[in-house]
């Protein structure tokens, strides 16, 4: 059943990113049957203010007009239910029940995903970090996820990119609207990475200051853990830091570069506040480390092993428990004498196929194309087994899909 139409007809009613769509759907098992139940002006529901208006003011075949001009548009939607969604949304407070996009959605999915915020601008000093430690983390295999913003978020994309490796944008307009324009040059760029353009609000939507707020809630859930670069006391990043602590991720923080400047004050309360400050691309890779929370959902999203049910979370299921992965890790496992996580790996065992690659990789690195050439596999059977060995710490995945044995 195709229940796009249904969720969109949902946000077209209550509202773009609105919590009583998810007040509503605690009462029902899917959208078409909130559609139906609320359109047959079922004495069940309450509707509140204009809410009743708006629902029989608004038909379905107008949320199928807005589909058809995504599609004219080359724009693609997912929806809550479908299986493409991406999985780090769904147990969120208040998630997403559309989203339009161009590029690859599904590079969220089973991958170590990393949010990169920060002024837009930023000195010098930021950027070179930045992009220092967002294309180190690229080329480690990371996804970078950011705002697209002119400053720190377009640096952190390219950087991700320039490594020849996906990078998420999470768009505070339509997916379509040239904004900020600096950076529209950057869209094909980052599509051609195997990057997407990502947005909850629909296709021409203008850049509303009121939408970046309600927009980082996406950005910080989307990435496992989140990375502030520079940000004043008045920073939309501290928005983003503070929604990310809330929904269980990692804050990982740039030490000032200068403790008396203003530009550095929203790094210092971060700081204060407990967020963990990082001097080096391996304290933010160590949320990945092996047994952690974070390496557990992205390899059970590798595997494909998400929960089976794929209907609709009631409304008291989507706020994530708080839980610290490096924290965790660190209490039970200790640092090392410059205070960095150690992490502790059990040899991975490997048997037939996955042996079979690490025996071909046992001379050195190959391209994935000439691995699955001289094993004889289908390159996305290979590709499997190779995104299962990369998190076992087995392998490792070098720019331009060439891969090495650990």
């Amino acid at each position: 059943m195709n229940d796009k139409k249904y969720w969109l007809w949902l946000t077209m009613v209550f509202g773009i990113g609105s919590r009583r769509i998810w007040e509503l759907m605690s009462l029902f098992e899917t959208p078409d049957e909130a559609y139906h139940e609320l359109r047959s002006g079922s004495s069940a529901v309450r509707l509140y203010g204009r809410e009743k208006d708006a629902v029989n003011a608004t038909s379905v075949e107008a949320a199928e007009r807005v589909l058809a001009e995504c599609d004219k548009k080359g724009v693609r939607t997912v929806a809550y239910s479908s299986a493409d969604y991406p999985p780090q949304l769904r147990h969120i407070m208040n998630p997403p029940a559309i989203l339009y996009y161009v590029g690859d959605i599904c590079c969220l999915t089973g991958t170590r995903t990393v949010t990169a915020v920060g002024a837009r601008k930023a000195t010098e000093y930021s950027l070179s970090v930045t992009e220092r430690i967002c294309g180190e983390l690229a080329a480690r295999g990371m996804v970078i996820v950011s705002g697209f913003a002119v400053g720190v978020d377009i640096t952190a994309h390219m950087a991700a990119a320039s490594q020849g490796r996906p990078t998420a944008a999470v768009m505070g307009c339509g997916v379509d609207v040239d904004y900020p324009r600096e950076n529209f040059r950057f869209r094909d760029v980052i599509i051609e990475a195997g990057g997407v353009l990502i947005s909850e609000y629909p296709v021409g939507t203008p850049p509303h200051a009121g939408n970046f707020p309600k927009r980082n809630r996406i950005l910080s859930a989307l990435g496992r853990a989140t990375v502030v670069f520079e940000a004043s006391v008045k920073s939309g990043s501290l928005i983003t830091a503070s929604l990310a602590a809330e929904q269980g991720r990692d804050v990982f923080c740039m030490p000032p570069a200068d403790i008396f400047s203003g530009a550095y004050s929203g790094n210092a309360a971060l700081l204060r506040e407990g967020a963990v400050p990082f001097f080096g691309v391996s304290d933010i890779a160590s949320v990945f480390g092996y047994g952690t929370v974070a390496y557990e959902e992205v390899r059970a999203e590798a595997l494909g092993i998400l929960a089976e049910e794929e209907r609709p979370l009631r409304v008291h299921d989507h706020r994530m428990k708080p839980v610290s992965a490096l924290e965790t890790y660190i209490a039970e496992n200790g640092t090392n004498a410059e205070g960095v996580p150690e992490v502790k790996r059990d040899e991975p065992k490997l048997e037939g196929v996955q042996k079979a690659i690490a025996d071909a990789l046992a001379e050195g690195a190959l391209h994935a194309d000439v691995l699955a050439q001289r094993l004889g596999m289908d390159s996305s059977e290979l590709m499997t087994e190779l995104t299962e060995m990369e998190l076992l710490g087995a392998v490792r995945a070098l720019p331009g899909k060439i891969y090495e044995k650990c």
